[in-house]
């Protein structure tokens, strides 16, 4: 998903954003942010669950004929769903990005960027499967700016993953977020390289 050239230019980006601010950014890619596995079970539940009403209806066939055909009905359905390409098209879009916003909250904090001294910490995640980004910022950082300050860098990062160029997306982030960090917290304002300058990939 992420070129090792790519990560190095990621980086690269990360550093030159935090010489102008003691703010510290962290990036996350996903290559999906769940399996989604029990959605094609609840399809096929619900196809098994209607699909002997018309053949009760219409046909004299018995009662455990009727029952052995709705259990294939459900692991056919179940096993034509569970497809990569065909899951991720039946889950709901709302479905996908609560997903996403999950995982994303997950790596905040397993990523430590809540540790920070003064909770200056930056999380840019993006969610390939799901075409989902966020930033992710920490108390100190929100209570000087509003959530939507961030709108740019999401959308300059959504856009690149879209047209599979993750890696120049995430620069385009860094480089806005990096300058609202600088504005409110400017170099040598607070402890500097509390975090490490990387782009982890899951």
């Amino acid at each position: 998903m992420i070129t090792e050239s790519d990560k190095a230019r990621v980086i690269a980006a990360i550093r030159e954003a935090e010489q102008r601010t003691a703010g510290e950014i962290f990036c996350v890619i996903a290559q999906q942010s769940s399996d989604y596995r029990l959605v094609p079970v609840a399809w096929a539940a619900a196809a098994a669950l209607f699909a002997p009403l018309p053949l009760l209806a219409l046909t004299n066939w018995s009662a455990p004929f009727v029952y052995l055909l709705q259990i294939i009905a459900f692991l056919l359905v179940a096993m034509a769903l569970s497809h990569s390409r065909i899951r991720f098209r039946i889950v709901p879009r709302q479905a996908q990005h609560d997903r996403a916003h999950t995982e994303a909250m997950r790596q905040f904090y397993a990523q430590g960027i809540d540790k920070t001294e003064h909770r200056t910490g930056v999380l840019i995640f993006a969610s390939a499967a799901e075409r989902y980004v966020e930033v992710v910022a920490d108390a100190g950082i929100n209570d000087k700016v509003s959530p939507d300050v961030w709108d740019d860098a999401v959308h300059a990062l959504v856009s690149a993953v879209k047209d599979g160029r993750p890696a120049d997306g995430f620069v385009a982030a860094i480089e806005r977020c990096g300058a609202i960090l600088a504005e409110h917290f400017p170099p040598g304002a607070l402890k500097r390289d509390e975090l490490p300058d990387k782009l982890v990939e899951i």
